[in-house]
Order: structure tokens, then C-alpha cells, then sequence
């Protein structure tokens, strides 16, 4: 129950979802985390995870010092929802569950498979400017 124990200190949460957990939401954890520090909390999961991290995510993160080579596509699971103050869905569709009283949105994004580093790293960019968008909104002020 780490998720609901952790919720229970009334920092803002964010559970980033898309298909696989193996690029986009893995991205925008690696945003979140690095922007928010311990202001806030945030996990991420998928409806179908992948088998490993996207390469060409763990290269563009690299490259702005977010070191994502040690994760793994989770699940999403229903602590972290219950947790969550706001839901940030990244192509799963109907995969994702809605949850009454939970906040969403729905970040249209391309997914990073068999795209080259060049056009991750345009994701990476957009995702990075919805992650400071979402930290602005919800109040979290950026680490460092």
C-alpha cells in the first residue's frame, strides 16, 4: 500500500498511462520526477505492458540527464489510481479505467515506436512542456 500511505502526506499525485509503459508515460515520470523533486509524487503504468524501455526513450532521456536504463513497464494498478489526484492517459483509449473523482487528460502524443532519436526527441520535448503545463496547474513548483 506504499501509494495510499505515501498519498496520505497531501502531496499532489500523478499516474501517467499509455499502452505499453515502455515510452511516453515513462518519459513524463522522468519529467515529473526530475521538475517536481519531493513536491509531489507520480507513477506510471500500462494497460498492456511492454517487455523492456523503449532505446530511443532511454537515449533522448539520457541526453537531458534522466537516466530511464534501470526501469520496466509496469502495470497499472488500482492503489495507484486510487491514489492519484490527476490521471494523465496517453493513447490507451478504453484500456485506461476511469475512476469517479479522479481528474484526466488525455495527452494525444505519438507513440515512440520504430520512431528514429530525432522524432523521440520531439516527443520528449512536447511531453516536457505538458509536464511543466501540469506542474503550473497544479500548483507544484519546479525542483532546483
Amino acid at each position: 500500500m506504499q501509494a495510499e500511505s505515501r498519498s496520505s502526506e497531501k502531496l499532489p499525485s500523478v499516474l501517467f498511462l499509455c499502452v505499453h509503459n515502455a515510452g511516453r508515460s515513462q518519459m513524463a515520470l522522468g519529467w515529473f520526477t526530475k521538475l517536481a523533486g519531493d513536491r509531489a509524487l507520480a507513477w506510471s503504468g500500462g494497460s498492456e505492458p511492454g517487455n523492456s524501455i523503449n532505446e530511443s526513450a532511454i537515449a533522448v532521456m539520457a541526453e537531458v540527464g534522466i537516466d530511464l536504463s534501470q526501469q520496466f513497464p509496469k502495470p497499472w494498478t488500482n492503489e495507484f489510481f486510487k491514489a492519484a489526484d490527476v490521471v494523465v492517459t496517453m493513447g490507451c483509449g478504453d484500456a485506461c479505467p476511469l475512476v469517479p473523482g479522479k481528474h484526466y487528460e488525455d495527452w494525444e502524443l505519438d507513440d515512440p515506436i520504430g520512431k528514429s532519436v530525432e522524432e523521440v526527441r520531439v516527443i520528449r520535448d512536447e511531453i516536457h512542456n505538458r509536464v511543466i503545463e501540469l506542474m503550473n496547474r497544479l500548483d507544484i513548483k519546479t525542483a532546483g
